[in-house]
């Protein structure tokens, strides 16, 4: 499980996958998975679409990455609008193909539900879905998501991190935090949760830009996030994609350098379902297989 992981002493890497929304780009998909698990990652993640929309192809897809390639995987799992029977089904499966790490989260409401009068059904919080798994599911190994730049719902920072040391009293093994662009934004958070009493392995997300349409769709699904003036400035003297690939991947690559150099416990690349700007950064760091870096 990724809890015993964190025992090696270095960093872990991870890479984050979604499921493709139709059949055509299923094995597409594998493809690019079977790629990247060449360079050795410590683990791999599977997302949940909004109110479980995907919910059918994630487990499909998680089985495959542990059955087909032996990878250790994460199941993403929103509880929003579930009942407990509906997590018990997904989690016994789980369980019954040996999967036992699941990352938690609350998860958007989905239109569907946008004018239920109780949107959230019986799990509010993601807390709540944690302490449910952790009751029910004792064995298995529960990670939650982390704001370094602060939640977009929770404007009051100190709120913020009562709610996140709740959900680690609850059972949480490690946390992964959402993408960022200046790497003192997430050594200010983790320093901030030592203070909290949160003790447990903090893996930091980076997504590289690979065009300015990707940066843009960064920016309103990472509500909070911000681009440093540095980063914007290089791309700024770019007139193309390619130029946005490049500046990109250089700015990933050195952050994660820098990570490194700080000994983070585990380092989490959103691929964006694609290979390219994972092995670029790979080239640019001049490794192979990704214990080397750690």
């Amino acid at each position: 499980m990724v809890r015993d992981l964190f025992r090696q002493g270095r960093t872990l890497f991870s890479f984050e996958f979604f499921p493709p929304k139709t059949s055509s780009g299923w094995e597409s998909l594998f493809a690019t998975v079977r790629e990247l698990a060449l360079l050795e990652p410590d683990f791999m993640s599977v997302t949940y679409g909004a109110g479980g929309s995907s919910r059918e192809k994630t487990h499909e897809l998680v089985v495959r990455i542990r059955q087909e390639l032996g990878v250790e995987v994460v199941a993403h799992l929103t509880c929003v609008g579930s009942t407990e029977e509906e997590i018990v089904r997904i989690l016994e499966a789980y369980d019954r193909e040996g999967i036992h790490n699941i990352l938690a989260l609350r998860g958007d409401i989905p239109p569907s539900l946008a004018h239920h009068p109780n949107p959230f059904g019986v799990f509010p919080h993601a807390v709540d879905l944690v302490r449910f798994i952790k009751a029910r599911f004792p064995h298995m190994c529960v990670g939650a998501a982390a704001f370094p730049e602060g939640h977009p719902e929770t404007p009051n920072r100190l709120k913020e991190m009562e709610h996140l040391k709740h959900k680690v009293d609850a059972g949480v093994d490690f946390l992964v935090t959402q993408l960022f662009f200046d790497n003192r934004d997430y050594y200010d958070f983790c320093e901030r949760c030592e203070l909290a009493g949160i003790r447990v392995p903090v893996i930091a997300g980076i997504m590289p830009i690979t065009t300015r349409k990707n940066m843009e769709r960064m920016a309103e699904l990472a509500a909070g996030m911000h681009y440093p003036a540095r980063l914007l400035r290089a791309l700024s003297r770019v007139t193309d994609d390619e130029g946005f690939f490049h500046v990109g991947v250089h700015w990933a690559a050195e952050q994660i350098r820098d990570l490194l150099d700080h000994r983070v416990p585990g380092i989490h690349l959103y691929t964006l379902n694609t290979s390219r700007a994972v092995k670029a950064i790979c080239e640019t760091l001049g490794i192979h297989h990704l214990p080397q870096l750690g």
